[in-house]
């Protein structure tokens, strides 16, 4: 074994979400040694892998994610970032790696966003009663003493609202758009409130991001921008959106009373929870796996993130089951990090890897997931992401992200139902199956992925 570090760390963070392209690119060479020297290595641990996977699937190790994640949520709850609730979270997961028996269990200060949403609630008084169920956004304002009591303007598009400016000072702005796809659609939830604000309005509420609604609104992060007045802004559901829609196109007057408390105070002291495989010829070169602790304030945050947190944790405990001793002490020179990995898109049926590197990186990496054909989830897609690794990437260290069959994700995503009921053991086996897999492996190559 060439022993390099793994380590695997709870973050703090919000999700994105990446488009997917194929690449059949081939290499000669991996930089170093012929490329065909270095698929002949990663095919010798064809056994390794089995006996991992056997571990994780049918094995002691069977359904152990999930029961710790449920144990996890269940003890917890949501965890917010800058609440109680998540220092309780880190002091939880710090114990339980600890008593797992991992090495150099240890914390990492940083400083993290403080919000907090207080009471709120938004109230139809025409063209009839009606109360709204809502979920203010994150790092919004609050509403002045008394709440907002005005007429409801409903457009579609930013492309609507310009048209219709004029229409819109001294309203309520609702966006009724459409979903299409996360990345395209979260743009109203993102910027929404400040290009309603730089045609008059007086505060926004936005159709909750998603392709399938329950009447249940979804939160998320929002960003004000510079120089133009803050005004409230929250998500309302699918039905009451287009209920909204529909008034509006039969001419009939809506005014809506809004009321949020939200706060924001400074930034809170907080820690990324770390967590080691110590190996033994490069103790210096890094094997990153990871998935964030924090969750919105509402539903369990089981899925978002807490199943990426706890298969990155369950990665560690397989290898350290098998007697696979890696690792050694952090090195912060970037040159150092082999291989960076996320999850944060759930932990549903995994189908493989979304990766981000060179082209003989990616040859490399074609080839370990070659090793997790026994349960079928040898795809490698382009562009790994996730907020927590990307400024590694961005300085050119391979990542990867965990790919899975997501489409019930924004079902549930920073909503309520965000709880252990999405979660399937049989699913999450399998995803710490392959994180283990790709990490162990990975990191006992003898050489590093190319750059």
């Amino acid at each position: 074994m060439q022993g390099r570090q793994i380590k695997q760390c709870g973050l703090s963070s919000l999700t994105l979400l990446a488009t997917f392209l194929h690449c059949n690119c081939l290499p000669h060479s991996t930089g170093g040694k012929p490329f065909p020297e270095t698929a002949k290595e990663i095919a010798s641990y064809a056994k390794v892998a089995k006996s991992i996977i056997d571990l994780a699937v049918y094995g002691k190790a069977q359904n152990r994610s999930y029961e710790r994640l449920a144990d996890f949520t269940d003890t917890i709850g949501n965890r917010v970032s800058g609440s109680k609730n998540l220092d309780l979270a880190i002091k939880y997961m710090f114990s339980a790696l600890r008593k797992d028996g991992l090495e150099n269990v240890h914390l990492e200060p940083v400083k993290i966003p403080h919000w907090v949403r207080g009471v709120e609630s938004a109230v139809m008084l025409q063209p009839r009663n009606h109360t709204m169920a809502i979920l203010g956004l994150g790092s919004s304002v609050a509403t002045p003493q008394g709440g907002i009591e005005a007429e409801v303007l409903v457009v579609e598009s930013f492309e609507e609202l310009k048209k219709r400016q004029k229409e819109a000072i001294g309203k309520i702005v609702v966006y009724n758009q459409p979903f299409v796809s996360y990345g395209e659609t979260v743009q109203y939830r993102e910027f929404g409130a400040s290009k309603a604000a730089e045609v008059g309005a007086v505060a926004t509420l936005i159709r909750s991001i998603t392709p399938f609604s329950i009447n249940s609104p979804h939160t998320g992060w929002q960003d004000y921008q510079e120089g133009v007045q803050k005004i409230p802004t929250a998500c309302i559901t699918v039905e009451d959106a287009m209920m909204m829609a529909r008034m509006a196109k039969r001419g009939q007057r809506i005014v809506v009373r809004l009321t949020m408390n939200a706060q924001t105070f400074p930034d809170a002291d907080s820690f990324n929870t770390v967590a080691e495989i110590i190996g033994s010829e490069h103790p210096e070169q890094v094997v990153l796996l990871s998935g964030h602790l924090d969750s919105w304030d509402v539903g369990q945050g089981a899925m978002d993130d807490g199943g990426g947190a706890l298969i990155s944790w369950e990665a560690l405990s397989l290898l350290k089951d098998l007697g696979k001793n890696l690792g050694g002490l952090v090195s912060v020179n970037i040159s150092n990090f082999n291989l960076v990995m996320e999850s944060d898109m759930g932990t549903f049926t995994p189908l493989g890897l979304q990766f981000t590197g060179s082209v003989q990186a990616r040859a490399v990496m074609a080839e370990v997931m070659k090793l997790l054909k026994p349960i079928n989830t040898t795809t490698l897609e382009e562009h790994g992401e996730g907020i927590d690794i990307e400024m590694w990437m961005d300085a050119g260290v391979p990542g990867a992200s965990l790919h899975v069959a997501d489409s019930r994700y924004f079902w549930f995503h920073h909503t309520n139902g965000d709880t252990m009921s999405v979660q399937s053991p049989i699913e999450m086996n399998l995803c710490s199956a392959l994180w283990a897999v790709v990490a162990y492996v990975v990191a006992d190559l003898e050489e590093m992925l190319p750059r």
